[in-house]
């Protein structure tokens, strides 16, 4: 796994005092199947979280995506 970055889910302490609020979902709460192509390590390191890592990484991306969309509203 990768030490520099721990996410919220990888934190044992907090999965077990917190209930973990829903992930992010378009607003027509649609999800579309792709075929992607990770790096093997990637890959592996959201696999060794669990159950739940294409979710895990449709967070990741939203969470990218909402701050890139507010940098540029910033921006501008």
């Amino acid at each position: 796994m990768n030490k520099e970055y721990e996410p919220d889910w990888d934190q044992p302490s907090l999965q077990s005092h917190v209930v973990a609020a829903e992930p992010k979902a378009a607003p027509s709460g649609a999800k579309q199947i792709v075929t992607i192509r990770l790096d093997v390590d990637m890959l592996d390191w959201f696999k060794a979280a669990g159950p739940g890592y294409q979710t895990r990484i449709n967070q990741v991306l939203r969470e990218h995506m909402d701050a890139q969309r507010t940098a540029e509203l910033e921006g501008n």
